[in-house]
């Protein structure tokens, strides 16, 4: 479940809508082709650890914002698997150490850019070798999975590893019962998950668990109407959405509870008007970029949660997202 899913819908902006409703797309793919182009910035080295991550968040903004071509295939993948262990893990750049965070954006990539057939002909064993590296992760005894070989715990990594999974064709290397045991352990008295049992709700968590629970095919077990009763309570008056209660907004929840809505089919219990305004005010309208909330400094994280946010909410001449 790649997350840019079917044809899109165009990709430029509507230069009928007011200058505070409008999409800068041209500068935000723009801002995107920078990212890796400066080198000689401290910021870009001290970044190094999320590398593979930010290259997936850019790519799919790219794909979202109808710009697939903006960043060149056949680098793109020789990057990917220059991080490629002999474990079967991925690292966040080459020589860093494999995990589970790293190996999922690694497979996304190559989902996205239709690429499984490079990393056969390139890799011994290939898919089944990443599977292997995610299923070795998993705990026999509850479940869940871990980050790496030192074995941290947190439902992201049963998520991320169910994503994968699917996407690599090998849901068959793991328990998926015991996993889905897990999930549900984590549920809270509010309807929310946590990042493990006891753990008060968040919505990160809950897009982490909900995800999983959709790929698994056990949506069944989630409380739609007290869950979507919390998510909806995310929403501010300024229209951005909080991870928590008594938190401030950001635009990155525009994605993780506005997916979480869509996947329980509850997305039009928040004001979808006003989260699309507020996702539009977190722009540079002149260099590209959208950042947390208006006014600060834009970084590629906040920009792919933004547009995944703002297709998510069907905007005009984004590609459509993939809820999952």
């Amino acid at each position: 479940m790649s997350l840019v899913s079917g044809p899109g819908r165009g990709g430029g902006s509507d230069s009928a809508l007011p200058q505070e409703l409008q999409l800068f797309v041209d500068k935000h793919v723009r801002y995107i082709q920078s990212l890796d182009k400066r080198k000689d910035e401290l910021e870009y080295w001290l970044t190094e650890h999320l590398r593979l991550n930010g290259l997936y968040w850019g790519l799919t903004a790219l794909h979202l914002l109808g710009h697939p071509d903006a960043l060149p295939r056949n680098e793109v993948v020789d990057f990917v698997l220059s991080c490629l262990h002999d474990s079967g893990g991925f690292g966040a750049a080459p020589g860093h150490d494999a995990h589970m965070l790293y190996t999922v954006s690694a497979v996304q990539i190559l989902a996205t850019l239709d690429a499984f057939g490079d990393l056969e002909a390139r890799v011994e064993g290939g898919r089944r070798k990443i599977a292997q590296f995610i299923a070795d992760l998993q705990n026999p005894d509850t479940g869940t999975f871990a980050g790496d070989e030192w074995a941290e715990y947190d439902t992201r990594f049963l998520y991320g590893a169910l994503n994968a999974l699917s996407l690599l064709g090998h849901m068959d290397l793991v328990d998926v019962d015991k996993a889905v045991e897990h999930v549900q352990a984590c549920a809270n008295f509010d309807g929310g998950y946590g990042t493990g049992p006891g753990a008060e709700s968040h919505a990160g968590q809950i897009f982490t668990c909900i995800g999983a629970l959709s790929i698994a095919g056990r949506l069944d077990l989630v409380d739609r109407d007290k869950l979507g009763g919390w998510l909806s309570e995310r929403q501010l008056k300024n229209g951005g959405l909080n991870g928590r209660p008594e938190k401030k907004e950001d635009v990155c929840y525009s994605w993780w509870v506005a997916s979480s809505l869509a996947m329980i089919d509850r997305l039009h219990w928040i004001d979808q008007g006003k989260l699309t305004a507020f996702i539009l005010s977190t722009q540079d309208p002149e260099l590209g970029g959208l950042a947390d909330r208006p006014g600060d400094m834009v970084d590629v994280f906040h920009t792919h949660f933004g547009i995944a946010g703002l297709s998510l909410l069907k905007f005009p001449g984004l590609a459509e997202i993939d809820p999952i």
